[in-house]
């Protein structure tokens, strides 16, 4: 009858559509972790893949001017 209170909880449906671009780069960094016992000393390459991909990805998304409150300030100067 519903969930318990504190329990974190992934839509599935939600979670599968999204694009995951540098999935592989994180686990190959989590399981050098792992292996490494939380030495991210000897986890250097991985760490520089994967914010090199962060990067990347970071501009990909973005739209300039496509916002709403940009359109409407657009029109409200055309009077």
């Amino acid at each position: 009858m519903g969930r318990k209170a504190g329990v974190l909880y992934i839509n599935p449906k939600k979670f599968a559509k999204r694009s995951k671009p540098c999935m592989k780069e994180m686990l190959s960094f989590l399981n050098c972790l792992a292996i490494n016992q939380n030495s991210d000393d000897k986890c250097v390459r991985q760490k520089e893949l994967l914010t090199s991909c962060m990067d990347a990805q970071s501009g990909k998304n973005k739209k300039p001017f496509s916002t709403i409150n940009y359109h409407l300030q657009r029109l409200s100067r055309g009077k």
